[in-house]
């Protein structure tokens, strides 16, 4: 079975809604969105708490909420999607190919593909945690499927390893469905998520945030019956005597998000070694001419808000693309982490698709307090920006305008740096 469409979408996550809306919105109108769960909306399906939507919408929305309003548009628009289907391979003339129960094997010819499959949970076996293999260790993301969609309460005394978003989130949730939650215990010396989770979901409920620690061994044969921690030197190695022992029936693991890219791999896209996530350029087009990315599966977002932006600039950029309006030029401008600066995405510019302004996300390397935020071309400063707080949890964007940008001649490259200010 042989299908064509001028541009294909892999995921109906809020990424591949976004950009799909996007595409159609910019020209493109033969458009295929590919997904491999039994309904569209990705992660945000389970995620029922408030906070989304503050900077697309202007409101506080749940995650069903914010999905449902792209899903809505999306049907509007009468884009096709299909449910249920598991992409195997893509190459680099974009011919997919994929597979579901209603039309078996398929392979869908596109003009132009973007990839938007989002990330999964780093697991145990992933960070090597010490003891017994018992029932009632999962990722919080599991967690809060079972609990917030399948209707199954995952335990009843909780430790929870990492302090990123989603462990945050769970603190509160299994607390408010009356689990007794012992502690967060998160390895580094900060903690990976926003400020505003930390408040609303640990301090609010006196839970305990237990800063480089971690846990050492669990215990129990057939059901987790305890976790002993301990505090971690700057090696982020455990010192002796400094152990303690919690009584838990469950330990939920927050301990990063790991971009979804066997796909990119497979089909040879650059990778790139910090995010996880593919090279793009200021289109989110990869390495591989056509073949664009956006949202969770190039870097991991903070706030679906900014996973939006991202995808709406990947889905209007596939449309040009198809369109012919795209411009490729000899001239690339490397795009670089300075001082401070852990990455930036995109990776690289081509300045003349460049339209009102180069919007460059980025995350710090540490927490840091009264600096400034300088934007560099080829050297020399263009402009800074004060920050009085900064923390690798909580994502930086800066907007830099193309008239700006005209201003220089032959840029070959542009820097971001933390410096102290005077």
């Amino acid at each position: 079975m042989m299908l064509n469409y001028d541009i294909v979408v892999i995921g109906g996550g809020p990424a591949g809604l976004a950009a799909a809306i996007e595409a159609h919105k910019n020209g493109a109108e033969n458009i295929l969105v590919l997904e491999r769960d039994r309904e569209l909306g990705g992660i945000l399906q389970q995620c029922i708490h408030n906070g989304f939507g503050l900077h697309v919408f202007k409101e506080e929305l749940t995650g069903p909420e914010y999905a449902e309003r792209f899903i809505q548009e999306l049907k509007d628009m009468n884009i096709e999607y299909k449910l249920d289907t598991m992409v195997l391979d893509i190459n680099e003339d974009k011919l997919i190919t994929a597979i579901n129960t209603t039309d078996g094997l398929i392979h869908i010819q596109a003009k132009a593909i973007v990839l938007a499959m989002g990330c999964r949970e780093r697991t145990r076996g992933a960070i090597h945690i010490p003891g017994t293999r018992p029932a009632g260790v999962m990722t919080a993301g599991t967690a809060q499927r079972f609990v917030n969609m399948e209707g199954y309460m995952v335990g009843k005394k909780v430790v929870i390893l990492g302090s990123g978003d989603i462990g945050l989130i769970m603190a509160r949730r299994m607390t408010l469905e009356g689990a007794k939650v012992e502690a967060v215990v998160e390895l580094m010396p900060y903690s990976g998520g926003l400020t505003r989770n930390i408040v609303q979901c640990l301090e609010d409920f006196n839970i305990p945030l237990l800063l480089s620690h971690t846990i050492i061994n669990i215990e129990g044969r057939d059901r987790v019956e305890g976790v002993t921690i301990a505090k971690v030197d700057e090696n982020r190695k455990p010192i002796p005597g400094t152990e303690k022992h919690f009584e838990c029936d469950t330990v939920l693991l927050s301990v990063g998000l790991i971009p979804e890219n066997e796909l990119s791999k497979n089909v040879g896209i650059k990778i790139n070694r910090i995010t996880g996530g593919p090279d793009v350029n200021e289109s989110m087009e990869t390495s591989i001419e056509g073949i664009f990315a956006c949202g969770n599966v190039v870097h991991v977002h903070d706030l679906v808000d900014w996973v939006t932006e991202e995808s709406t600039r990947a889905g209007r950029n596939a449309a040009r693309y198809v369109l012919g309006q795209l411009k490729s030029e000899d001239n690339i401008v490397e795009i670089k982490p300075g001082k401070g600066i852990r990455y930036i995405v995109p990776q690289t510019a081509r300045l003349s698709n460049v339209e009102d302004k180069l919007l460059l996300y980025m995350r710090v390397d540490d927490i840091y307090e009264n600096m400034k935020m300088v934007i560099k071309v080829d050297g020399k400063e263009l402009r800074s920006i004060k920050k009085r707080h900064v923390a690798p949890g909580e994502m930086e964007s800066v907007n830099i305008l193309k008239k700006q940008l005209d201003e220089f001649e032959d840029i070959k490259e542009i820097t971001v740096e933390l410096v102290e200010e005077e």
